[in-house]
């Protein structure tokens, strides 16, 4: 499975992690979603992952990606 992770801006509660979790997870390929509000990143996990897909979901969900995070 391949992972990628991210960071991102403006989250600040569970309703915020739930909200990029509910747009990410429609992502073709992504399994698995794990967003950690206090770290300010995302982590995704899957096959073959669409790196401007996944970006484009947070944004979607209301928060900016500041920056990829090393996996």
């Amino acid at each position: 499975m391949a992972r990628k992770q991210y960071l991102v801006t403006g989250m600040s509660c569970g309703h915020c992690a739930a909200s990029i979790t509910e747009e990410v997870i429609e992502v073709p390929g992504v399994t698995e979603v794990d967003v950690d509000v206090t770290a300010g990143s995302v982590s995704v996990g899957g096959t073959d992952l669409d790196d401007a897909r996944l970006r484009a979901a947070i944004v979607e969900a209301g928060y900016e990606v500041t920056g990829p995070v090393a996996a």
